[in-house]
């Protein structure tokens, strides 16, 4: 069956009709088993074990179970990790043991452990777009919207006899989109430039609140930028 058959449909839709939807995707999920369009990415080629830790998010270190909108079709309960070093989706296939690649430019978004990942896709011709191309959390969605870039790394030890290699811990880099523009959000001065239309009243809720960016950077980001919206309306 073609796109057309289910579409891509709002996150959250819990009306009578959109149940009925779902209903009927997994009676299709089950029924195509093995034939599943989800089943057409490369082999994912594991890390070396001396490698300590994962690269995985949440640092969980199994699959577990998610739900992704892949050419536009909605799957549920489909076995995951998200491998934030290289910025892939992984899935289980149906064998239960093959694990591969879900194809990233054929994925608009996906759940995992309580968090939304969207695809942000930058036009390659814009090179002022304020963020790179990739899967983000959102963290925030209503008039602005709050995304954070979760990511790891491969370090090694220096200066000892014995080299060790491990991951990293989880770095994020936060974003605001406003206006469908991006932008970097790196201190509470950034965020607040960017809404200085707000800016005496932001600071004024900040202050009442005892928000504190540095502490907390991501909890800050996000209740500003929801009093910024109520602000707004």
């Amino acid at each position: 069956m073609g796109n057309s058959a289910w579409g891509q449909t709002e996150y959250g839709d819990t009306s009578t009709q959109q149940i009925a939807l779902n209903h009927i995707k997994d009676v299709y999920n089950t029924a195509i088993g093995e034939q599943s369009r989800l089943y057409n990415g490369p082999e994912y080629d594991v890390y070396n074990p001396v490698i300590k830790g994962n690269a995985n998010f949440l640092d969980k270190d199994d699959f577990v179970s998610g739900s992704v909108i892949y050419d536009g079709i909605f799957y549920k309960d489909v076995p995951i990790i998200y491998d934030i070093n290289r910025n892939l989706v992984v899935a289980r296939l149906y064998n239960k043991f093959s694990k591969y690649i879900l194809l990233s430019e054929r994925l608009q978004s996906f759940d995992i452990l309580n968090h939304h990942f969207i695809h942000v896709r930058v036009d390659s011709l814009n090179t002022n777009a304020g963020i790179n191309d990739g899967f983000y959390d959102q963290v925030y969605k209503s008039g602005l919207e709050v995304l954070a870039k979760r990511s790891k790394s491969i370090l090694s030890t220096s200066g000892t006899i014995t080299l060790e290699t491990y991951f990293s811990a989880t770095s994020h880099s936060f974003y605001l989109k406003k206006d469908n523009n991006y932008y970097g959000i790196g201190s509470q001065n950034a965020l607040l430039n960017i809404l200085k239309d707000k800016k005496k009243e932001l600071l004024q809720y900040i202050k009442a609140n005892k928000i504190k960016f540095k502490k907390t950077p991501e909890d800050a980001i996000v209740a500003i930028a929801t009093r910024y919206d109520e602000l707004s309306k």
